[in-house]
């Protein structure tokens, strides 16, 4: 996890295969790149075992996108749907046990911390909502109140779609399951209210309707972990095979669900938009000086 790892030695270049000299000359490495971008610069996933018309990967590509620096960066995660497309990607990527992705993460960020003394690396969990929520809670909510720099992001897709369809604590209630046919008895888990009550400087709810806003919130959390304390981004991705949504409905629905349920939600502390404010001030200033 570093730009010199990553480089081609002198006089290798053409021994490569053609994507990775791409990846190395046309990649994100060492630029903020943007949404409005995508096309013309080499993408960390572009290849993926996953669904098609999968939201998820959809929105794990953008998250990719948004990363302020994915050549400092590692992604932790775990069983599910998620880490067939994260393990592709050219980010160090740690395979955690199902319930232990915040352990190993606030471990992880700890070292790299006393390793890296004056080069931020960053550490991110990308999960789904059973291995967070159900069966990772307890490391979830610890290193929350531990306030572990890293950020958590939530792939939501409201099944444990990898195993059959079982219903999992961010299923909404009533809903039918291949494997709940008689509905969800309880009300979905209130993540975001834990969030807030653990006093997590920066929290985000959202679906993948916004591309733009989707890197945008990303680079944020990111820049917020490094410095101020635990993020948290809940993501609706939905499960168009468990939900059976038709390829082409996928986005439709990701529409009707922010609308009518998820929203858009971001809270953000003062500590956190201030600390946001002088980076992008020096940023400008980095800039303009080159």
């Amino acid at each position: 996890m570093s730009l010199d790892t990553v480089k081609i030695a002198d006089g290798f270049s053409h021994y490569m295969p053609k994507e990775y000299v791409d990846l190395v000359e046309r990649g994100p490495y060492g630029r903020q790149v943007k949404v409005s971008e995508m096309g013309s610069f080499k993408e960390l996933l572009e290849e993926h075992p996953m669904c098609a018309g999968c939201a998820m990967t959809l929105f794990i590509r953008l998250t990719m996108v948004g990363l302020p620096n994915p050549e400092h960066t590692i992604i932790i995660g775990t069983a599910g749907c998620g880490r067939l497309a994260l393990s592709q990607a050219n980010i160090p990527f740690v395979y955690g046990n199902y319930g232990d992705t915040n352990a190993v993460a606030s471990g992880l960020k700890r070292g790299l911390s006393i390793r890296h003394e004056n080069q931020p690396k960053d550490v991110v969990v990308m999960a789904g909502d059973g291995g967070l929520v159900d069966i990772g809670f307890s490391a979830l909510m610890h290193s929350w109140f531990r306030k572990e720099k890293f950020t958590t992001i939530m792939l939501d897709n409201e099944v444990y779609g990898n195993t059959g369809g079982q219903e999992s604590g961010m299923t909404t209630k009533g809903m039918v399951l291949k494997m709940a046919p008689f509905g969800k008895k309880f009300e979905k888990m209130d993540v975001i209210g834990l969030a807030k009550t653990a006093g997590l400087p920066y929290i985000v709810r959202l679906a993948p309707t916004n591309p733009t806003r989707i890197a945008s919130v990303i680079r944020k959390a990111v820049l917020i972990a490094r410095e101020i304390g635990p993020t948290y981004v809940q993501a609706y991705t939905s499960c168009n095979i468990e939900y059976a949504i038709p390829t082409p409905k996928v986005m439709d629905d990701a529409r009707a669900v922010e609308k009518d349920r998820y929203g858009f939600m971001e809270i953000i502390s003062d500590e956190a938009k201030e600390y946001l404010a002088r980076v992008e001030k020096e940023n400008k200033k980095t800039a303009a000086a080159s």
